[in-house]
């Protein structure tokens, strides 16, 4: 699977006038809508993405802050993108690919074959001294074909099971996973069993994805290893996301969790865990 892109690739294939779509999906937990930073600077050619409400459903609370969205509902946002069938497309943000990723995962899930993370995000490009434009871009509607879902997927009833037989991994910084903090859920702590890989550090200090060898590395040192069955969760599903991109790049297949945290801290018959170690239950 060939999950990133560079910016000097993205480049080359928009000089060789190649078809490519880019997707700009910025967002961030204090600043969900990004449509003014959009207007403000973007990628030439790139479309703006609405996580919360194009890469998200709606639900009841024990579904989730960002359940995943129906087909149907992302059909229609990805034919308002310009999405057609067969299209390469590359998905961006100003968040290191926390928040793109969920549009990395979703599209890919639903049968996009070339969807690729610019590695290094809005920042890389900026850097590399490469052109930026201003405005909202608003393409001809796409014909794209989305299918059902296809990558792994398991729900608030099966996920501690990964734990016993697997690795469940929580993708939420060490103080949550732990539950020395708690601000946004109704509960603090981690399901039992999982074992703590923050998805910020799958990242350099530039903001860029780890090499494949570090990355294996670094997952090794949580206890996963190639041929393990894998689940991630996160906050929300969205940076999990993320996590489930550094695992395939480093070779090994993961499913997410999409409630997430949010979605089993509102389930008060479920038992929560609190320490830096997977711990017991509580």
């Amino acid at each position: 699977m060939t999950v990133l892109i560079s910016v000097d690739d993205l480049s080359a294939l928009q000089e060789r006038g190649e078809r490519v779509r880019i997707l700009d999906v910025r967002w961030r937990l204090d600043r969900p809508d990004g449509r003014e930073d959009v207007a403000a600077g973007h990628i030439p050619g790139a479309v703006y993405v609405d996580l919360e409400s194009q890469l998200a459903g709606h639900g009841d609370a024990r579904d989730g802050r960002h359940p995943l969205p129906a087909r149907d509902d992302l059909e229609g946002a990805a034919r308002s993108w310009g999405l057609d069938d067969g299209d390469t497309v590359v998905v961006y943000d100003d968040l290191g690919g926390m928040s793109a990723a969920r549009a990395w995962w979703l599209l890919r899930h639903h049968g996009v074959q070339d969807v690729r993370i610019l590695d290094g995000a809005f920042s890389a490009w900026r850097n590399a001294g490469l052109p930026v434009e201003e405005g909202v871009v608003v393409p001809p509607l796409g014909t794209i074909t989305l299918v059902d879902g296809r990558a792994p997927v398991v729900g608030v009833d099966d996920v501690a099971a990964i734990a016993d037989r697997g690795v469940l991994v929580d993708a939420r910084a060490a103080e949550r996973y732990a539950g020395d903090v708690e601000p946004i859920d109704p509960r603090a702590g981690h399901i039992p069993g999982a074992v703590s890989a923050p998805t910020a550090d799958n990242l350099t200090e530039d903001g860029r994805f780890r090499s494949p060898s570090e990355l294996r590395d670094r997952f090794a040192t949580a206890g996963i290893t190639d041929g393990d069955e894998v689940a991630v969760y996160c906050g929300s599903g969205v940076t999990a996301a993320h996590t489930i991109a550094a695992l395939a790049v480093a070779g090994i297949d993961a499913a997410l969790f999409p409630g997430s945290w949010s979605a089993w801290s509102n389930h008060p018959d479920r038992p929560v865990a609190t320490g830096d170690a997977p711990g017991a239950s509580r």
